[in-house]
């Protein structure tokens, strides 16, 4: 209920600050368990997302987002934890493991998880190689996987800007990606990259970024 609740007036108020532009939303399964994969380009990116798809979207947030003691950062906190969101660290294999066991957890129960496959959101703007935890996710639970792609909001809170501002952003959503063919290939590493290679390829269509074939470094501090 306060999900649902919280989803209407950020929804709301996301439509007048940022005038959101959906396509594809019906390319989004009614049921069962779902990967939402996209690009990433800002933090915003995990609270507009939520505000566009009709079912309630789970994503890993890294824990610098619930740090900070300033009211912009209390409130933010309370929002991402509000809508489902948990805290995980980066850049270090058990961590890694464990959000994919929670990922896995979501996934079972027929909801939806949310991933960006780049691992953190994109400097140069240029979409990055994925890492294969979404291939692995997809291969290993047995679940469709939507491409989307953000356009936009990372003119909403560029790096190194403390406050947000209003910006016309777009969401599109792409047709589900079934890997039913590789069932019981989820140990190969080289499936792991053909189903990763194949999302990345989906929403470099879809978002009209360059891709680079190298992994985006993490950088210390968002």
């Amino acid at each position: 209920m306060f999900y649902r609740v919280l989803r209407a007036v950020c929804a709301v108020i996301a439509k007048v600050l940022f005038r959101p532009k959906v396509e594809g939303v019906e390319n989004i399964p009614a049921d069962g368990g779902v990967i939402l994969a996209s690009n990433h380009l800002s933090v915003f990116d995990s609270i507009l997302i939520p505000l566009v798809v009709p079912r309630q979207v789970n994503f890993l947030a890294k824990e610098e987002y619930f740090q900070g003691k300033s009211p912009y950062h209390r409130v933010r906190t309370a929002f991402m934890r509000a809508i489902g969101q948990v805290p995980v660290q980066r850049g270090q294999a058990r961590a890694g493991i464990a959000a994919l066991e929670i990922a896995s957890k979501v996934l079972a129960k027929g909801d939806v998880f949310g991933i960006y496959p780049e691992g953190t959101r994109s400097r140069d703007l240029r979409l990055h190689r994925g890492h294969t935890g979404v291939g692995q996710l997809a291969l290993s639970n047995g679940v469709p996987v939507v491409p989307m792609a953000v356009i936009g909001t990372d003119r909403i809170q560029p790096p190194g800007q403390r406050f947000p501002r209003p910006a016309r952003v777009t969401i599109r959503i792409g047709k589900a990606l079934d890997f039913s063919r590789y069932d019981g290939m989820a140990g190969s590493p080289a499936i792991r990259r053909a189903v990763t290679d194949e999302i990345m390829y989906s929403i470099m269509e879809l978002s009209g970024q360059e891709y680079v074939d190298v992994y985006h470094k993490l950088p210390d501090a968002a």
